[in-house]
C-alpha cells in the first residue's frame, strides 16, 4: 500500500543534529512532520521554520519522551493526523567506566534511549495496524553490537533497541507495518563534540559522517519504496562495522 493521505510523521529529539536532518528529509518527502524537543525549543522552532520555508508542514511538540507517549501523540494526531511514521531518535549519553558508573547514569540512558522508544512504538502501532501502513525507524548506534569502553549503558540501550526492532518487526510484518533501525557511527553533531578526534582514525572512510547522510537512510526506510524491508539494521558508519 502507498502512504495514506492524512499520515503524519513524528521525529523525537529533532531540535538539532540527526533528528533535525531527519525531520527535514521526511518533510521533503511529503510528510507533515512533528518536531519533538525536550529542552531546546529554539532549535526545534528553527527546524520547523526551515521545513515551512521549503513549503512543507511542521509543528513543534515539546515533551520528554522518557515521561510517556500519550500526550505527545494526542497533540500530533489532533494537529496533523495519525502518526504513521515514527522516528525514535531522542537519546542521551552519560559515559563512564562500569566500575564507576552510578545507578542514575545507567537508568537515565536506558529510560531515554530504550524504554521510551518502546513506549512510543507501542503507542504508534495500533493506528498503524488500523491503517495497514506504518513506518518505525529506531536510531541505534554502531556501539550497540561493537564494544566501546566507557559506554556500557549506551551500548546496552542501543543493542536492546536493535533487538527490539527485530522482534516487533516480526510481530507486525503482515500488517503493512515495517520497523527498522539505523545505526550511525561517528557522526559530527553536538552530541559527539567531546569525542576525541583521533576516533576518526578508526573509521575506514577517514572522516566523520553527517546528519544528512543518516537522514537519507531514514527517509528511504520511511518511504513506500521500503515496503519489503523490515527487521533490519542499516549501518551508516563509514565502514566501522565492516
Amino acid at each position: 500500500m502507498s502512504r495514506p493521505e492524512n499520515a503524519a510523521a513524528l521525529v523525537t529529539g529533532a531540535s538539532r543534529g540527526i533528528g533535525a536532518a531527519t525531520a527535514r528529509a521526511l518533510a521533503a518527502d511529503g510528510w507533515p512532520v512533528a518536531v519533538n524537543y525536550r529542552s531546546d525549543r529554539d532549535g526545534a522552532e528553527r527546524t520547523a521554520r526551515e521545513i515551512e520555508d521549503a513549503g512543507a508542514t511542521a509543528i513543534v511538540v515539546g515533551g520528554d519522551v522518557a515521561d510517556g507517549a500519550a500526550e505527545l501523540f494526542d497533540t500530533v494526531e489532533r494537529e496533523l493526523g495519525p502518526v504513521l511514521a515514527l522516528v525514535n531518535n531522542a537519546g542521551v549519553r552519560a559515559d563512564g567506566l562500569a566500575i564507576e558508573m552510578e545507578d542514575d547514569a545507567w537508568q537515565q540512558v536506558l529510560d531515554t534511549n530504550l524504554s521510551a522508544a518502546f513506549r512510543l512504538t507501542r503507542r504508534a502501532l495500533r493506528p498503524m495496524i488500523r491503517a495497514r501502513y506504518g513506518r518505525v525507524v529506531n536510531i541505534a548506534s554502531v556501539v550497540g553490537p561493537r564494544a566501546n569502553a566507557g559506554q556500557a549503558n549506551y551500548a546496552a540501550a542501543k543493542a536492546g533497541l536493535i533487538g527490539m526492532t527485530k522482534t516487533i518487526a516480526t510481530e507486525v510484518a503482515r500488517r503493512g507495518v515495517t520497523i527498522n533501525a539505523v545505526a550511525p557511527g561517528f557522526i559530527e553533531t553536538d552530541m559527539t563534540a567531546d569525542v576525541p578526534r583521533e576516533v576518526v582514525n578508526a573509521v575506514p572512510a577517514r572522516r566523520p559522517g553527517t546528519p544528512d547522510e543518516v537522514a537519507a537512510c531514514v527517509r528511504f526506510l520511511a518511504s513506500d519504496a521500503s515496503a519489503y524491508v523490515t527487521g533490519t539494521t542499516v549501518y551508516v558508519d563509514g565502514g566501522m562495522s565492516a
